[in-house]
């Protein structure tokens, strides 16, 4: 089956059980699960039942499409996402961001995980995602334009989008969340980054680091999104402190985080 035919089978396959095509997805990063608790006349979709979506193998990821209301407002949300060290393509870790924008996704909110690099910041803040550094020679767009979707070489100036940020910065004054922005490096992993790594990314500008997001937000850019990335720090970076890094601690932030977290997203979601 060529791609885009499995796009529009993903695409055609999530209408189908959803009740209206809203406006918003959000795509939950490890840990961060507690906000699809909120949600109302849910209706889950594992994503092994959706044509071309992969499945979720990283801890903290429950591996399902769930779709509600916050309040009048209608979601969708990736309970768990796809990696490019769980042994996916840059396309795969993407497809699901072309099915969004065929279903006519026009927001796309991306949240991780994420190592703070800046000193100021500590394990449990909130940062929203200003812009991000990508060195990694790989590219979701790589091979064969999909020119229905976007052009060959697209924009990316302004791949967060700035309405959306400042929206998510008025929602976390009015619920009094001292929230950061920053720049946010993505890294391949699944090894955890050198201290010289940080050292080096620091030097260049970037306040946060993680595995995830970056090659869904190339995607998002290319076909039209708007994109808002809000991260969770977890830990700090190789280097920063003397703890060794462990996955179990940034489950465990990110679950601590988790009340204040999913306040934010309702209160955007709400406002968008």
């Amino acid at each position: 089956m060529e791609y885009m035919d499995l796009v529009r089978k993903a695409a055609g396959y999530i209408t189908s059980k959803i009740e209206k095509v809203p406006d918003t997805a959000v795509v939950l990063g490890s840990g961060l699960g507690l906000f699809a608790g909120l949600l109302q006349d849910k209706c889950e979709i594992p994503y092994q039942e959706i044509p071309g979506f992969p499945v979720s193998t990283a801890p903290g990821h429950a591996g399902k499409l769930i779709y509600g209301k916050i309040g009048e407002k209608c979601v969708l949300c990736m309970s768990g996402r796809f990696h490019f060290y769980e042994g996916y393509s840059m396309k795969d870790v993407s497809f699901y961001v072309r099915a969004f924008k065929v279903l006519g996704i026009k927001n796309l909110i991306i949240t991780n995980a994420t190592g703070g690099i800046t000193g100021c910041f500590n394990p449990g803040d909130l940062m929203i995602i200003t812009d991000h550094i990508k060195f990694f020679d790989d590219s979701p767009l790589r091979g064969e334009n999909v020119s229905e979707l976007g052009p060959r070489f697209n924009d990316m100036s302004e791949a967060y989008n700035k309405e959306l940020i400042a929206k998510a910065k008025s929602v976390a004054e009015k619920q009094g969340i001292d929230i950061k922005e920053g720049v946010y490096a993505f890294m391949p992993g699944p090894s955890y980054e050198t201290p010289a790594e940080i050292r080096a990314l620091g030097i260049l500008g970037a306040d946060a680091v993680g595995m995830s997001s970056v090659p869904e937000v190339i995607t998002a850019a290319h076909c039209g999104l708007k994109v808002l990335g809000i991260s969770c720090i977890t830990n700090y970076a190789a280097g920063i402190s003397k703890n060794k890094l462990t996955e179990e601690e940034v489950i465990e932030t990110a679950n601590k985080s988790g009340e204040k977290f999913s306040a934010l997203m309702a209160g955007i979601i709400t406002e968008i």
